[in-house]
């Protein structure tokens, strides 16, 4: 691990990671530390804001920044990297008129003040959360709306998609569907989010044909970014989130300014059974957005998640640029279990909450092999330091069954991203892949592909794969075992 001093990281370096990235680039990588594994093969697609402002301003949050994605394709020992703008009617015609549009859900207001934005209630979808390849279709995610399909090969952008017409226009999909590992079915949903809400349940089988479509109504305002699996029952936390649309409907403030969370208030857990009937419980006051995976053991239903005391915000006006990290909530690594359904006695089951890693971390991943099972092992972006709060900087490892920990950190100039796990073709250990990070790196200004082994994570990247410039702070991404090269930009 790198020696660094008690502050793992200056604001100044950590900033010049949201800076835009207005160029689109397609190259073979040449500047490569180690050796690339031989036996990765295929393409992984990374989705996040590419641009982070029009006209001299900029968004008021990163979530508002248009959707990029970059795909990163391994083939024969060699990595091409290709990045490409999600082409939105909204992009381009902030594009063509190189200003602010639109209203953006979490931060930004449109110029001219509260009249310009007053009775403006249209989103701008930047189709910027996560990148999924399935069903030979390549879809970006924004969960307040419709996919866009995409060209796997080239990255353009071919049409919002719709499902063979069984989606409307902007029907929600959410940017955290769950691939269930032993049918090859996408399970996914939607929210219509209200006063009181609605769920959308959704399902694709492996050829990418919509087979389930039902919807659910649930009670009160529900902020739902991710939802836990485990068949068949699927489990929500609906976090105790208020919404007041005043502000917003009058051009005040952006839609994300106007939620709050009552922190005493419990947290709704809804457990949908096989034929949508559905379990109320509560459990103790927090937020979350991130679960790591939900699986069964003796009568209990187990989800672990990333827990926040309160939900983090960005004020009006204020530059999230300039964010005090001692003053952010950190993420803690918790897990919450009760009986299921079936199992409980009682009308309703105890729920019993514990927590696994008082280190701060985001952006949990496991073995995909593993998704709805009982797993061991769950990796992590994390602080360079066990305590307090900071910038992702280290890939951490924990061992869940005996509590040991792995960690690797990229501190002081390095930066992580979301880890995804590449499972090693034939092998069934559950730690027996790859794990993928991209890194930016504030003293070279650019960024690099790190490659670890899973297995031994505190042994650092086996490659690093430097890009010739920066990716701006991305969100999520699949690895697909396909290889997509555009033969006419390679």
């Amino acid at each position: 691990m790198v020696a660094v001093a008690s502050s793992s990281y200056s604001n100044a370096d950590w900033q010049l990671g949201y800076e835009s990235l207005t160029t689109e680039h397609s190259y073979w990588i040449d500047e490569i530390k180690g050796e690339i594994p031989a036996e990765l093969e295929g393409t992984l697609f990374r989705n996040g804001p590419g641009i982070l402002g029009r006209g001299g301003q900029n968004y008021g949050h990163p979530f508002d920044g248009d959707g990029m994605i970059a795909k990163l394709t391994f083939h024969q020992g060699q990595a091409h990297f290709t990045n490409r703008f999600v082409r939105t009617p909204e992009f381009l015609a902030e594009q063509e008129a190189d200003q602010v549009l639109y209203r953006g859900v979490f931060g930004t207001q449109k110029p001219g003040g509260w009249w310009a934005n007053f009775l403006d209630l249209k989103f701008k979808n930047p189709a910027n959360t996560n990148v999924i390849y399935h069903g030979d279709k390549l879809l970006a995610l924004w969960e307040a709306s419709s996919p866009y399909r995409l060209d796997p090969y080239t990255l353009n952008t071919l049409e919002m998609e719709s499902f063979g017409g069984s989606f409307r226009t902007g029907q929600p999909f959410t940017a955290h569907p769950v691939l269930d590992p032993d049918s090859g079915d996408l399970i996914a949903f939607g929210v219509d989010a209200g006063l009181n809400s609605k769920l959308w349940f959704y399902r694709l089988n492996p050829q990418g044909t919509l087979v389930e479509k039902t919807e659910h109504p649930i009670p009160g305002f529900a902020f739902m970014h991710d939802a836990a699996w485990t068949p068949p029952y699927r489990i929500f936390f609906q976090n105790p989130v208020s919404f007041n649309p005043i502000p917003f409907a009058l051009g005040l403030q952006p839609a994300g300014i106007c939620l709050d969370l009552d922190d005493k208030a419990p947290t709704r857990i809804l457990v949908f059974d096989e034929v949508g009937e559905r379990t109320t419980l509560e459990s103790d006051p927090g937020f979350i957005f991130h679960h790591v995976n939900a699986f069964q053991q003796e009568g209990e239903i187990i989800i672990d998640s990333i827990l926040y005391e309160t939900l983090p915000n960005i004020d009006v006006g204020e530059d999230y640029r300039q964010v005090n990290f001692a003053q952010v909530p950190p993420g803690k690594l918790c897990r919450t279990r009760f009986q299921t359904p079936n199992h409980s006695h009682a009308s309703t089951p105890q729920v019993h909450r514990q927590i696994l890693l008082h280190h701060s971390v985001e952006f949990p991943m496991i073995h995909p092999h593993w998704v709805g099972k009982p797993h061991r092992y769950v990796y992590l972006g994390a602080t360079h330091h066990s305590s307090g709060n900071a910038p992702l900087q280290a890939l951490l490892k924990l061992d869940t069954y005996t509590g040991d920990q792995q960690i690797h950190s990229f501190a002081p100039q390095g930066y992580v991203s979301e880890p995804i796990f590449v499972p090693k073709p034939g092998l069934s250990q559950e730690d027996e892949g790859w794990l993928i990070l991209l890194i930016f790196n504030s003293q070279e200004r650019r960024s690099y592909f790190a490659i670890l082994d899973a297995a031994q994570v505190d042994g650092g990247p086996v490659a690093e794969l430097w890009l010739t410039h920066h990716v701006p702070y991305g969100l999520h991404g699949r690895f697909t075992p396909q290889v997509f090269l555009d033969p006419s930009r390679v």
